[in-house]
């Protein structure tokens, strides 16, 4: 005890890390126990290779080759859509591997897939005549066409990051409810709308104007057309973010119906299931919405750690608002196998921050005993995520990790350990590790 008999005050990791991300990943890898002699040799075989940075593994930590869930996820077949692979069908969900998302402009085939109840049947008709009202706190309550708002108000087309608010979740222990995301819940494809506030403004927002509710057509996965698939909401001051569509193009072309066609919301760098898909319309409110997949756990985080694996039913829960900093490594697959003698390695990813911009990004093949710095682009706009590329050296062949991780504008850096364990597993943006294989096999 102290002197002065106050007792002393333990902090967690997520406390730590928020005032010092460098300590905190200290604490949490310490350097202890690091594979030595007949220890390393094991671990070599293990993986199938000598693992030239052996002696720098933290102790305790299982080799990214190793550490794969029981099965491989079954890979999507659909027409036009990429090898995704599937996490669940009922509603489907479906995530992007990280070597499909190189490409600047995420393609409509590529684009993740995270619906919530059943997928409307593809639209017949004019899509120009589909409605879409505004309503609630307003003067004038609007039911407009898709004509009508092409006609009325200026389209856009921005770059814009939209992301799973479960991105990552695989990376909690113990683990949590909901798919088991990896990195690939993400996307950043272009797409050409009218700006929300737009249309909020020519329904005239009344003094109270303060929140949004979304609302959707799709079926409720029981089938009752009583119930929302899903029906989320927002401050209105991310409403009338400039960056904030009611979006009718995907990279120039119509919407295709499993995103959401023919009209979506797109809200950047918040969670994706604001980003209500087959859109008939806006509720403008003075209270939070309370549709479904709002309040309680659901899309929501705590303001104080909880113990990891108990029971919280969200009450001192906040919203989520902008996603984490987090990067994906689009250059080489986890498990890539490379020539005998490879010992330069050009690597390419992306990085972004939700509402923020990224200011560094690193990357590590000695088990993060150093870090190298990436070259790093800048976004095409706000809310677009940004590349970052640069080469590392190996030193022989063996087994090899590359850790990567994304630093943003304020200086919060992703790091080793999912932070700030929550049920429903939201939020979690651990430093990635993908193994490499050099000479090997």
């Amino acid at each position: 005890m102290p002197s002065g008999g106050a007792p002393r005050q333990e902090r967690s990791l997520h406390e730590i890390h928020a005032d010092d991300p460098e300590r905190a990943d200290a604490l949490a890898w310490g350097r202890r126990g690091m594979l030595r002699g007949a220890a390393l040799a094991a671990m070599g075989a293990a993986v199938g290779a000598a693992i030239p940075f052996g002696r720098q593994m933290p102790g305790g930590l299982l080799p990214a080759a190793l550490a794969q869930p029981a099965g491989a996820p079954a890979i999507l077949r659909m027409d036009g859509k990429g090898a995704l692979l599937i996490l669940g069908d009922r509603p489907l969900v479906a995530e992007t591997p990280e070597t499909l998302l190189d490409d600047d402009v995420t393609t409509a085939e590529a684009f993740f897939i995270r619906n919530n109840g059943q997928t409307p049947e593809p639209l017949t008709g004019d899509p120009r005549a589909w409605k879409l009202r505004i309503d609630g706190e307003v003067a004038t309550p609007l039911d407009l066409t898709l004509g009508e708002i092409e006609a009325r108000f200026p389209l856009v087309t921005r770059r814009l990051q939209l992301e799973c608010g479960g991105n990552g979740r695989a990376a909690f222990v113990p683990e949590t409810r909901g798919n088991q995301w990896g990195n690939g819940a993400i996307a950043c494809a272009e797409w050409t709308g009218v700006r929300l506030r737009d249309l909020i403004a020519a329904a005239g927002p009344g003094a109270e104007a303060r929140f949004t509710g979304h609302f959707g057509a799709d079926p409720h996965l029981s089938g009752d057309p009583n119930r929302q698939a899903i029906s989320r909401g927002m401050p209105i001051a991310k409403a009338r973010d400039e960056d904030t569509l009611v979006a009718l193009r995907l990279n120039g072309r119509p919407i295709p119906t499993i995103h959401g066609a023919p009209v979506r919301l797109v809200v950047p760098g918040w969670p994706g299931s604001l980003s209500q898909k087959w859109l008939n319309r806006i509720l403008i409110r003075k209270d939070p919405h309370d549709g479904q997949g709002m309040g309680g756990t659901s899309y929501r985080l705590p303001v104080r750690p909880v113990v990891p694996g108990s029971r919280n039913d969200g009450r001192d829960f906040a919203d989520m608002q902008s996603m984490p900093v987090r990067s994906v490594l689009t250059s080489h697959a986890h498990g890539a196998r490379l020539p005998a003698g490879t010992r330069a390695l050009a690597l390419r990813g992306k990085a972004w921050a939700g509402d923020l911009t990224v200011r560094e990004q690193h990357v590590s093949v000695d088990f993060g005993r150093s870090w190298q710095r990436m070259d790093l682009r800048d976004p095409a706009n706000p809310h677009a995520w940004q590349s970052w590329s640069g080469t590392v050296t190996l030193p022989s062949d063996g087994y090899f990790e590359i850790w990567y991780r994304a630093t943003d504008s304020t200086g919060a850096m992703q790091p080793h350990a999912a932070p700030n364990w929550n049920p429903q597993g939201y939020g979690a943006n651990a430093i990635s590790r993908a193994a490499i294989l050099v000479g090997a096999g």
